[in-house]
């Protein structure tokens, strides 16, 4: 659905360039507030129980991905924007998409679920701050604006969520089994709009940067497989890490293009990308783990 979405985006921008980029924020605020709904005590308790698998899988997060997004931007010459773009897309927590991937490939659920929102929590402080050392030196960041962005567009609707799940349980427990599905089209959407309002900037000059954010998941899959098998992980667990790292919360990082780096705008374009391929690789992940 994403795939299908970002080629009529593409190809044809007028069926999603009437929605106004603004829309990114209120979207990918719907896609946290779900995830709020269905994250359980359970979820935090894997933290406490397990502090070493997650502190393993965060610092892989928080380092392997920013740092492959670095490289790639110097080994291939990326113009200021693009390399921005990719610099983003590897500062942001994982995307709630792992998930998914991780269940559908036998990994580690647990982990997977504690690793999300734990580097979800965490993106606030160091999103900005990875961002501000990476590409701080090729534009202005302003690090206090994207932290609030982050709590305003992530962290409070995950917290309404968890909210409407203590107080309201027959509501949640009614709409859960329809989230995933909401969610995909929701991401599907947000794909869409960005595709849409860069879809010129994307066929004059796109097969290069897709080849960057192309090797940045493919690299940080492969890596994060790595890390685990060093550290003696079991297969589950090896999975959930690879997965984790390798898939990011993208749409995050065009929604803080798009209200950070306006100057910009070619930054927005490595996210949606990111968005649409990294659908497509973890499915083939999940069928090559499953095996």
């Amino acid at each position: 659905m994403v795939v299908l979405v970002a080629a009529m985006a593409l190809f044809w921008p007028a069926s999603f360039v009437w929605i106004d980029t603004w829309a990114i924020n209120p979207l990918l605020g719907v896609i946290m507030f779900g995830m709020g709904l269905t994250l359980s005590p359970s979820d935090f308790r894997i933290v406490l129980s397990r502090p070493k698998d997650i502190l393993i899988g965060c610092l892989a997060q928080f380092t392997v991905m920013p740092l492959l997004a670095l490289v790639l931007t110097w080994a291939f010459s990326l113009p200021k924007e693009l390399a921005l773009g990719v610099i983003l897309v590897g500062c942001c927590p994982g995307g709630t998409a792992s998930n998914v991937i991780t269940y559908l490939a036998k990994g580690d659920l647990a982990l997977s679920v504690g690793m999300t929102a734990t580097s979800t929590l965490l993106a606030p402080v160091l999103t900005p701050m990875l961002v501000w050392l990476l590409a701080g030196t090729m534009v202005d960041v302003d690090t206090v604006g994207m932290l609030l962005s982050i709590v305003y567009v992530v962290i409070a609707p995950i917290a309404v969520g968890l909210l409407c799940q203590h107080f309201l349980p027959k509501m949640t427990k009614g709409v859960t089994p329809y989230l995933a599905a909401f969610s995909s089209v929701v991401i599907a959407f947000t794909v869409g709009i960005v595709v849409a309002h860069n879809a010129d900037r994307l066929l004059v000059g796109g097969l290069l940067v897709v080849l960057v954010v192309m090797l940045h998941n493919l690299c940080g899959l492969a890596i994060g497989y790595a890390i685990g098998r060093l550290l003696g992980l079991a297969d589950p667990k090896k999975r959930a890490v690879s997965i984790e790292v390798g898939m990011q919360n993208s749409g995050l990082a065009s929604s803080l293009a798009t209200l950070h780096f306006a100057a910009y705008p070619l930054a927005t374009i490595p996210g949606a990308i990111f968005s649409v391929w990294h659908n497509i690789s973890g499915a083939l992940v999940a069928r090559l783990y499953h095996q």
